[in-house]
């Protein structure tokens, strides 16, 4: 089992920057693949960001690329997503999640665990 806790969501306008953190525990953090979602109202969950368990292994969608970073610190069984230059339409609940596979992993359904979400509003 791994419980995830995402953290540092709030209300920013736009332009501004954020940067959200999931602490894990449970079983060995480094073992896990890491991803951020995002849920806006009415949609479906959006991927926005995964890591390898090493964090040498990225992957960013164009919609967010180029403004978005993820990192990871095993030592400190943390996830953090690094967003600039935000967006109204970067509104959203935050999800950071685990999955016990060794490779980068952008879809939902190789999730393993879930965090409670984190909420971030970007005004404009």
């Amino acid at each position: 089992q791994v419980q995830l806790v995402e953290s540092g969501g709030g209300l920013v306008q736009a332009g501004g920057s954020l940067t959200l953190s999931c602490a894990a525990s449970g079983q060995t953090f480094s073992s896990y693949a890491m991803g951020w979602f995002r849920q806006a109202p009415g949609k479906e969950r959006e991927f926005v960001a995964a890591i390898n368990w090493s964090g040498t292994r990225t992957a960013i969608p164009d919609s967010v690329k180029g403004r978005f970073t993820i990192s990871r610190d095993n030592a400190k069984n943390t996830v953090y997503l690094q967003m600039n230059k935000l967006k109204p339409e970067d509104t959203a609940v935050y999800y950071c999640a685990a999955a016990q596979v060794s490779g980068v992993v952008i879809t939902t359904r190789q999730y393993n665990y879930w965090g409670q979400g984190t909420q971030v509003t970007v005004s404009s």
